[in-house]
């Protein structure tokens, strides 16, 4: 049997050489609030493709310094962040790895001293209430997406993936609970969809590559998008240039979650089959056998891996192990991968 977890995977101008992803994953590692790169950085991700994980992603990078969830999160909203950033790219395509950056911001969930969102509602009583974006402040932040995609470009990424799930400001205003504004941004799907649409088109005038967006699948309350919402925005992306939906679920408003393996795998397969756009399944996803079901199911296009790449680096040696295919890892390595 062919193996579709080690088999190439071309989307776009770009070839995966697996379908292994290191799902985005905050480090909270930047120091000085400057949003740089730190040593740590360049560890941590350099590792994974050494482990010959086919597609990195970064953490959420931030595009505005209020768009922050903290302080310590890396950023894109200036020039200078450039030269750092590229360290990290010439360091994972030195093991014929890809990477992705994630470009984020916060919204009403910004740990930062003054927050903007959709609307004036807090997400809880320990975050302060946001302020409510006004045109200008909305315009501005389309301009700031699109600067930070330029950045992107330069600093050498082979992807940029949008944050819009995890209840973070593309979500807010996607989200009829979290958007109450009752102009040209806020009410109907359209109208909430409106400022993804303009985020969209200005990276498409700077960005040639592949985009990925990722979603909340599930808003985990009754009042919140449904699968029908979810797949109606996937098919207005995939209209906009839009190349695969990375879904997962949750973080929009306080709710209890009882995550089991492969929870959020049925939101994936939903998606690409309403929508018919390729998509990357994430969470609990934890062994090769898991992870290979899915795929050879078609249901979904690329495995997305958070935690077990925390615990192990070299996870795709492992899952190969379990699968018996024989994975060739760093030539330094060689030693120990082949068993000699």
């Amino acid at each position: 049997m062919k193996h579709k977890l080690f088999s190439p995977y071309t989307i776009k101008n770009l070839t995966l050489k697996n379908r292994i992803v290191m799902s985005s994953m905050c480090m909270y590692s930047s120091n000085n609030e400057d949003g740089k790169v730190q040593p740590f950085h360049l560890a941590h991700y350099e590792s994974r493709a050494a482990g010959q994980v086919g597609l990195i992603m970064t953490e959420a990078t931030a595009v505005q310094p209020e768009g922050r969830i903290s302080y310590q999160d890396l950023g894109i909203w200036e020039d200078d962040q450039i030269d750092g950033l590229k360290s990290i790219t010439e360091a994972v395509h030195r093991h014929d790895a890809k990477i992705g950056i994630q470009l984020a911001h916060a919204g009403r969930k910004a740990n930062v001293k003054e927050s903007f969102a959709p609307s004036p509602v807090a997400f809880n009583a320990s975050l302060k209430e946001p302020q409510e974006m006004n045109k200008t402040d909305i315009q501005n932040t389309v301009i700031s997406f699109q600067k930070a995609a330029s950045r992107a470009e330069q600093a050498g990424f082979d992807v940029i993936e949008l944050h819009g799930a995890h209840g973070y400001l593309i979500n807010q205003f996607l989200s009829p609970l979290t958007n109450l504004r009752n102009d040209e941004y806020g009410g109907t799907p359209d109208n909430r969809y409106r400022f993804l649409k303009e985020v969209l088109k200005a990276i498409n005038e700077v960005w040639n590559g592949p985009i990925f967006v990722r979603v909340s699948g599930n808003e985990y309350h009754k009042a919140g998008n449904s699968m029908d919402d979810v797949i109606y925005f996937a098919d207005q992306m995939k209209q906009q240039g839009v190349h695969l939906i990375d879904v997962s679920s949750g973080g929009v408003v306080p709710a209890a979650i009882e995550p089991y393996p492969g929870y959020q795998v049925s939101y994936a397969q939903q998606i690409k089959e309403g929508a018919e756009i390729a998509t990357g399944a994430v969470g609990l996803i934890t062994s090769g056998n898991q992870a290979e079901e899915i795929l050879q199911n078609n249901r979904a296009d690329l495995i997305f891996l958070a935690r077990a790449l925390l615990r192990n680096p070299y996870w795709p040696k492992q899952a190969a192990d379990e699968l018996g295919f024989d994975l060739k890892g760093p030539l330094q390595y060689t030693r120990a991968w082949t068993g000699g």
